[in-house]
């Protein structure tokens, strides 16, 4: 049988699409950020925010990329240029890293505790990956969760769509480590129950986490896929596409097969 002892899941991007409340909490932390009243974003600031937010690599950048948006910074100049973007607001504003990612974790820590529920409301899942994860898992594929979301919101996140894992199975915030020394631990010391002499595989919609696994010799012979629905940029997808060991993985591979998924692997 053609399938990993291990499947091991990023979750935001790839199970779990959490684009609304990325552009809610970014919003609430851009009023606070630069002095505006907390009213109603602008019409279409949330339209244009949802396919530039793969540009984003840490969480206290999305609301400067709000104020790039509405200081008339296009979008061609995000896509190509963010890095560069965001070093030239910081410098205009003289915000710093660290207040604008206090910012945003306040706006997410006020908003769980007052609202658990609504906040929980703002996340969907991709179509058809809660059928095909429930299968995976009647099969005996043993599913690791890695991401950077805490771990009891993606549990009570999986619970909501009918998907019980247990706690050891999710490595989530909390955990404090890189995933590529999570991954090391599940291929060197396999959890008893997914101990069978098959391979370790990773999905991911983050293409510089990838190229963190493969610049890592000792996960060598971890298999690697780069979900193309998730937060990743067609510059990305295209360079992932040419990757001889990253395999470029579309959601209607990912709710099929496994055989799919590989090819000719």
């Amino acid at each position: 049988m053609l399938a990993p002892a291990i499947l091991a899941l990023d979750f935001d991007g790839v199970l779990c699409d959490g684009l609304v409340e990325y552009f809610q909490t970014a919003w609430r932390a851009y009023c606070q950020l630069f002095d505006q009243p907390l009213t109603p974003p602008p019409d279409g600031l949330a339209d244009r925010f949802y396919p530039l937010r793969p540009v984003i690599e840490t969480g206290w950048e999305m609301p400067l990329l709000l104020h790039a948006l509405q200081q008339g910074v296009d979008d061609a100049a995000v896509l190509d240029h963010w890095q560069s973007v965001v070093q030239e607001i910081l410098q205009e504003t003289q915000i710093q890293p660290d207040v604008a990612m206090a910012a945003v974790d306040g706006v997410r820590d006020r908003w769980i505790q007052s609202d658990l529920e609504g906040w929980l409301s703002l996340h969907r899942f991709y179509p058809g990956v809660i059928e095909w994860l429930q299968g995976a898992i009647a099969a005996g594929i043993f599913p690791v969760i890695i991401s950077t979301k805490e771990g009891r919101f993606i549990q009570a996140l999986l619970a909501q769509a009918g998907v019980e894992l247990p706690p050891e199975q999710i490595i989530g915030k909390e955990i404090q480590q890189p995933k590529t020394v999570t991954l090391k631990q599940l291929q060197t010391a396999p959890p008893a129950e997914a101990a069978a002499p098959r391979p370790l595989w990773f999905v991911e919609d983050r293409l510089k986490t990838l190229d963190k696994v493969q610049a890592d010799a000792a996960l060598n012979e971890v298999t690697l896929f780069l979900v193309d629905w998730g937060y990743n940029t067609a510059t990305e997808r295209d360079r992932a596409a040419s990757d001889r060991r990253v395999h470029l993985l579309s959601l209607s591979q990912f709710s099929g097969e496994f055989m799919g998924w590989v090819g000719a692997l």
